[in-house]
């Protein structure tokens, strides 16, 4: 199904206005569920959240619910660079909530806990992937006041929901997650989202180092891409918007997204939908897995780099990474063996538990049918390209700002980057792209043969084994057999 916005006017100004005064749901949890089934790009709620406690959850509040309770926060240097700054970078220290707003105030003589040791004006600091369910164990009555069941998620609340608390400047490198959607809700401050289509994967540079289960990040600083290194980069399509409290942010599958906050403090709270695309999704980790722990983990001289993200919880062993392979690959192709049995009439509509995952639908001939979305002043689309409007009163989307119940709504083309030139004749890679003098770079000797200036890294022989073209390909020979081989017992 081919999903267009074009010709679908931006909201006037009378329209938001509206919108804007009026506190009732736009769409029912039915609703919601239909549009997000049939949404293919990046799209903001609007005033879909008036009425959820978890609006309150400022940092203050949260400061006086949580108490003495310890929470790790990363930290990272205010300075311009050209390149991501990885967690392996970062700095870490273990601070209550009212250790962390002192520190942002910047009074003397208050306490300010480990942040003593790291100047305000040089640092931003990051309280990332902070599960709600083990930060308020104690307090399980807070899970309801994140009320994801509005959305068609029966049952989901902060339970399965994480929190975000940063400073301005505070980042999460662009990555790619490798399982589920993503709805992402800002509380308090304000935060700017760049977002890639799948598409754009080969001009993002993927790379597995450093590893993080279900992340690939990208080697280039999009806000300050260094072209002469990442020639390709200049095709990638951005689609950037400023989240506001209130609005709810849809991630479709796959989109790489760069986060960064830029307000002095900003609070999200998110939840990772689970789609059955998954399946796949978990052989494709297991092989990336197993093939980085297997080279990394090997004596050698080049692999003294903090290779293993912050986030995962050291090296399994070889063997202990051969059994998730098996495992993921038997219930990915019995799945798949099973659909190829199933009955035509039990392919159909969509409908998800609190889990995310698909429910069995009788509706198989209304959810077939070509979806209109209903973009407008409570659905705003993330594009790329201005479009131009009939309407003489819409705001194009460079210019959109839609006030919602909380806050208002930004969305630009092309985010702000400043990136040093490439030229013209430099060869697009969509592979690793080799820099200047090493690979591709050689001198001839004596004998005829051409030596090359660049030694073959163990990192740079893994930019190729796990690929996700490459990676793609391995899943898709290993589910080939299996499922051929449990269809024919």
């Amino acid at each position: 199904m081919e999903q267009i916005h074009r010709g679908v006017p931006w909201p006037s100004r009378s329209e938001m206005a509206m919108a804007s005064t009026s506190h009732a749901q736009p769409f029912s949890p039915e609703e919601t569920q239909r549009i997000l089934h049939h949404l293919q790009q990046p799209a903001v709620f609007l005033n879909m959240t008036c009425g959820w406690p978890v609006l309150h959850w400022t940092a203050e509040h949260l400061s006086s619910s949580l108490g003495d309770r310890l929470i790790r926060f990363r930290l990272g240097r205010k300075e311009e660079t050209d390149t991501p700054v990885f967690e392996t970078q970062c700095s870490y220290v273990e601070a209550k909530l009212a250790q962390f707003l002192s520190w942002t105030r910047g009074r003397d003589g208050t306490d300010v806990g480990p942040f003593c040791d790291y100047p305000f004006s040089q640092y931003w600091a990051y309280a990332d992937y902070k599960y709600i369910a083990m930060l308020f164990q104690d307090q399980p009555a807070m899970f309801e006041d994140v009320k994801w069941s509005k959305f068609g998620f029966e049952g989901r609340n902060g339970k399965e929901s994480t929190l975000w608390i940063g400073t301005k400047g505070a980042n999460t490198p662009c990555h790619m997650d490798s399982y589920g959607c993503n709805l992402v809700l800002q509380v308090q401050g304000l935060k700017r989202w760049h977002l890639f289509p799948p598409e754009d994967t080969c001009k993002l540079y993927p790379t597995r180092i450093p590893y993080e289960e279900s992340s690939v990040f990208s080697q280039v600083d999009i806000i300050h891409p260094d072209l002469w290194r990442f020639p390709a980069f200049q095709g990638a399509r951005a689609h950037t918007v400023t989240l506001q409290p209130g609005q709810v942010l849809y991630v479709p599958r796959h989109w790489w997204h760069y986060v960064e906050s830029v307000d002095p403090i900003t609070v999200s709270v998110n939840s990772w939908i689970e789609l059955e695309e998954d399946d796949v999704a978990r052989v494709s980790e297991a092989v990336t897995k197993t093939v980085v722990c297997a080279l990394k983990t090997a004596p050698s001289d080049d692999n003294a780099d903090d290779w293993l993200n912050p986030t995962e919880e050291g090296v399994a062993p070889h063997d202990d990474n051969m059994q998730y392979v098996n495992l993921a690959v038997r219930a990915c192709a019995q799945r798949l063996s099973s659909k190829l049995t199933q009955h035509p009439r039990d392919t159909g509509a969509v409908k998800r538990d609190s889990r995310g995952l698909i429910k069995r639908s009788d509706n198989s001939a209304r959810d077939s049918e070509p979806a209109l979305l209903p973009f407008g002043p409570d659905l705003i689309p993330v594009p790329c390209q201005l479009e131009d409007s009939s309407d003489p009163e819409a705001i194009a989307p460079k210019d959109l700002e839609v006030r919602s119940c909380t806050g208002e709504f930004q969305v630009d083309c092309l985010g702000p980057t400043r990136a040093k030139a490439a030229p013209a004749n430099q060869e697009r890679s969509r592979l690793t792209p080799w820099r200047q003098g090493e690979v591709g770079s050689a001198t001839p000797q004596s004998d005829g043969c051409w030596e090359s200036r660049h030694t073959i890294t163990t990192n740079d022989l893994l930019e190729c084994l796990v690929h996700p073209d490459v990676i793609a390909r391995v899943t898709e020979l290993l589910l080939e057999r299996n499922t051929q081989a449990i269809s024919s017992n």
